[in-house]
């Protein structure tokens, strides 16, 4: 891959923002002359955007803790050797809306998994690829769980399974994200996530400036 890969990660709990800063980065970047493709775990590809909905389909509450991490890493598996690793290889910044730090999180942690459960299945299914660089925008629970009550009124109903869970889960997940972080200081920044999108859109930036 060329050695000026930028493989770069966005994360947070439910209702944090990050999609929208992947977004407003994204276009920060073109417009600086970057080809830049974007993605999102899980979905990215046609198959994942069908195990996409098996996952957050709110109809689903009996799907398993283990079966639910396996259909997180086939679709990561799938967008990593069919959009990813292409758009490195071919130069590009790639953008993407969580990869495993987000399994560690919600399924290593919060579920109660395990971070060896988690990492042995990351090394099948990407090979050893890591993020260059790792966004988190961090809230508190409270803020997260307003934003998402707030987006699922306004028309993404159905994809809430992990939105239903109780603030104790995601709670943990905030938690688990913070321990990460802290296990990964020279990956991960840590981005206080609240105020206006173009607020933390500026702290995204600052925190971009050795990766342009």
């Amino acid at each position: 891959m060329p050695e000026d890969r930028r493989f770069i990660t966005f994360e947070g709990i439910d209702g944090s923002g990050k999609t929208t800063q992947m977004r407003l980065l994204g276009k920060r970047l073109r417009a600086r002359g970057r080809d830049v493709y974007e993605t999102v775990e899980p979905g990215g590809t046609a198959v994942g955007q069908q195990i996409r909905r098996i996952l957050l389909d709110s109809t689903n509450q009996d799907l398993r803790p283990t079966a639910e991490l396996l259909l997180y890493f086939a679709s990561r598996a799938q967008n990593l050797e069919q959009c990813i690793v292409p758009a490195l290889r071919a130069g590009r910044v790639v953008l993407c809306d969580r990869f495993t730090d987000s399994t560690l999180a919600y399924q290593g942690y919060a579920r109660g998994l395990g971070a060896g459960t988690v990492l042995a299945l990351d090394r099948i299914a990407c090979r050893g690829l890591s993020p260059d660089l790792t966004l988190l925008i961090d809230v508190d629970v409270d803020t997260g769980l307003a934003r998402m009550r707030a987006r699922n009124a306004n028309g993404t109903a159905g994809e809430t399974r992990l939105d239903d869970e109780p603030r104790e889960f995601h709670r943990k997940v905030r938690d688990a994200y913070l321990v990460i972080a802290r296990e990964n200081p020279g990956r991960i920044r840590v981005i206080d996530g609240r105020g206006a999108p173009e607020e933390v859109a500026a702290r995204v930036w600052e925190n971009m400036q050795d990766h342009v």
